[in-house]
């Protein structure tokens, strides 16, 4: 169902109020509330013996000249390829990731009327809420959450930048311009990788993009088996960036029609392929539908931080890569197929197999 007609360009979508999860938790409810309970979640096949696992990166050799390039190259390739997912160590952002986990944790901790402080207005989805909500029937997540865009600085919503904890927008800041550069160097060996000539992919990424970024507060639920902390779906964007705060298990991916759930290497930054460099690449690379569960006994909270090109760029496979096939997508601009995916509930890879052309 169709969210409310935004007409600000600076506000793409925006999403109805609900009840504050973890205030639902503190309460030990004997009962989960109808409107969180998803059965049709609990008869899906996990793959959990530990035998799978998603490719690791190194990106200190992603460095041309280092020993190892051509090989840690090629493990990259194979990981967007066939994965769509892969942890990043060696990525040198460290410092400012422990600060940023710092003060997520700190912000979460705020007694409610705080955080409400910074809750999104009625017309926007960024701020303390929720999104993907239209309707009062709608079955819910096991989760609040805090969205904001960071880029570019100039479309800063600085009235909604909490100012508790005090370090917050300081270190906001900073990770917002350390998960940038890591995320254009990505894009360079990228653009090497599917035979891009250089700048032409990551350019489109670089001065203009548009970065935003998602902290997730999963709280615990004694019925964690009747509830999901995010819907499935593949990501709108790019390149995605998430963070696990405090090591806690939950997210997972489909890979082979079952869910492998992914575990956090220490250090690492899980990054993921989005539906937008799905169509760049012209499907040579493909956006992966993944889910979060919920922990019987402790909250989750993790870090997201999405890179995607400026509202006005055009949304299509890059010329260079349908000079032997025929384009697999239809062109969109960048502002058009933000709206549709944040004026619809999270249903898998929906929007984007709709964008398919069909011969």
């Amino acid at each position: 169902m169709a969210g409310p007609e935004v007409v600000s360009r600076n506000n793409l979508g925006s999403s109805l109020p609900v009840k504050n999860v973890q205030l639902l938790a503190s309460k030990n409810l004997k009962d989960i509330p109808a409107r969180y309970i998803r059965p049709e979640f609990e008869s899906e096949e996990i793959l959990d013996d530990g035998s799978i696992q998603i490719p690791v990166i190194d990106m200190s050799k992603l460095v041309i000249g280092q020993l190892g390039y051509d090989d840690e190259l090629q493990e990259l390739h194979l990981a967007c390829k066939d994965w769509g997912f892969f942890q990043l160590v060696n990525h040198g952002g460290t410092e400012i990731i422990e600060k940023m986990k710092v003060v997520t944790e700190q912000f979460f901790n705020l007694p409610l009327e705080e955080k409400k402080e910074w809750a999104q207005p009625p017309d926007d989805i960024e701020g303390y809420g929720q999104v993907f909500v239209f309707s009062e029937d709608q079955k819910l997540d096991w989760a609040d959450m805090f969205f904001l865009y960071l880029l570019p600085v100039s479309l800063r919503k600085m009235r909604l930048w909490p100012e508790k904890p005090p370090s917050f927008r300081s270190t906001l800041d900073e990770y917002s311009k350390e998960m940038h550069k890591i995320s254009m160097s990505l894009f360079g060996s990228i653009e090497r990788n599917l035979g891009v000539e250089p700048g032409n992919l990551s350019r489109l990424f670089d001065k203009d993009c548009k970065q935003g970024i998602r902290l997730n507060y999963y709280p615990p639920c004694s019925h964690a088996n009747k509830v999901i902390g995010l819907t499935p779906h593949s990501d709108a964007d790019g390149l995605t960036l998430l963070v696990e705060v405090n090591d806690v298990q939950g997210l997972q991916m489909k890979k082979n029609d079952k869910w492998l759930p992914i575990k956090p290497a220490p250090g690492a930054i899980i990054v993921n392929i989005g539906d937008m460099l799905e169509i760049m690449s012209n499907g040579e690379y493909s956006s992966i539908e993944h889910r979060a569960v919920v922990n019987h006994e402790i909250e989750r909270i993790s870090v997201a931080t999405f890179h995607m090109p400026d509202l006005a760029t055009t949304l299509c496979p890059l010329p260079e890569l349908v000079n032997d096939n025929q384009p697999k997508f239809m062109n969109m601009s960048i502002e058009e197929f933000l709206r549709l995916n944040l004026r619809n509930t999270l249903d898998g890879k929906r929007l984007l197999n709709e964008m398919k052309i069909i011969y």
